[in-house]
């Protein structure tokens, strides 16, 4: 189904995002990571998502979202579909203000992800392995009980409030040459597009994917969304076999580009933030550092922003993590 937005989210409403989550959101530091600079010629500082509450940049979405609802929208309680993240940021959310939160996930989600959603107050509903089956299961429970459903990146309300990201990096960094974010449903790169190509519109903002994942990458060859038939990474929040048409919208006229990156280049970059820079970050955040090692002529001489999207790291994965390339 087309989406029913064909206009971009505004810096304007990104702006007015950032004052309906101030105070409760994080603002996240950008850090310097002068070892990676150095091998790579450049200046690289990470936006650490994975230290924002709940573990992720979804909290930001979620928070404006809920902000925008009447008082009869959130009193029926609010439903989402999630690999995890975006589930945790809603039942957070939802938890500030009393109201009920359902939340559909995969069956193979990670643990921590359904725990993490659990101990926030969400109910969690398991259905499928892929983000359809979930958003079919999301939507006949929302019919079903009067719930009002809060997607994970289809939705001008969430994704103003992830641009949010993309006005910190231009207000704390305007000497900035590239700013990297990865790409689930493609919610998180449009906002930072919209935000970062208002404030400082010489700035290449790219999108990073996983290679077995590549769903804006073929989305924006084709001129369109397109549904793959399956995904094959082991970046969980990576995985939506199709972008949105919203933030495919976003992606056409904002991007400068995606990069594809194996998952090999994605556990060294984990291990790599681990062990060099001591972040807990999980494998889709890690994402856009395993671009930047398996591409290093994007560093070479420039400035790089590299938004880190989430910390919750499947434990299940740590016995894979090396200390990353020397």
């Amino acid at each position: 189904m087309a989406s029913a937005w064909t206009d971009l989210v505004t810096v304007k409403e990104v702006r007015e995002a950032a004052s309906r989550i101030e105070g409760v959101a994080l603002r996240t530091p950008l850090l310097p990571f002068p070892d990676l600079s150095e091998k790579l010629g450049g200046e690289v500082r990470l936006k650490c998502e994975s230290l924002q509450k709940t573990g992720s940049f979804k909290m930001r979405g979620a928070l404006n979202f809920l902000s925008r609802l009447t008082k009869g929208e959130l009193g029926r309680g609010v439903i989402t579909y999630s690999s995890g993240n975006h589930a945790q940021a809603l039942a957070f959310a939802a938890g500030q203000s009393g109201v009920r939160a359902v939340a559909v996930m995969p069956t193979n989600a990670a643990q921590v992800k359904i725990d993490g959603a659990r101990s926030l107050g969400a109910e969690v509903v398991l259905e499928g392995t892929t983000s359809i089956q979930r958003k079919t299961r999301a939507e006949a429970i929302a019919d079903e009980e009067g719930l009002t459903v809060v997607p994970p990146f289809e939705h001008p309300f969430i994704i103003a409030g992830q641009g949010t990201v993309g006005l910190e990096i231009a207000q704390e960094w305007p000497e900035v040459d590239l700013v990297l974010a990865p790409i689930g449903g493609g919610g998180l790169i449009s906002g930072i597009a919209v935000a970062v190509k208002a404030l400082l519109p010489e700035v290449t903002v790219l999108g990073v994917e996983a290679k077995g994942a590549p769903t804006m990458h073929a989305a924006l060859e084709a001129g369109g969304p397109v549904t793959l038939d399956g995904t094959d990474t082991i970046a969980d929040g990576l995985k939506p076999v199709r972008v949105g048409d919203l933030t495919f919208l976003h992606a056409e006229a904002l991007l400068d580009g995606v990069v594809l990156v194996e998952d090999d280049a994605i556990l060294d970059a984990t291990g790599l933030l681990l062990h060099d820079r001591k972040l807990v970050v999980e494998v889709s955040g890690a994402a856009v550092v395993g671009a930047l090692l398996s591409h290093p002529n994007l560093t070479s001489g420039r400035r790089v922003a590299a938004v880190l999207s989430g910390g919750n790291l499947d434990r299940s994965i740590l016995g894979r993590l090396s200390g990353g390339p020397g």
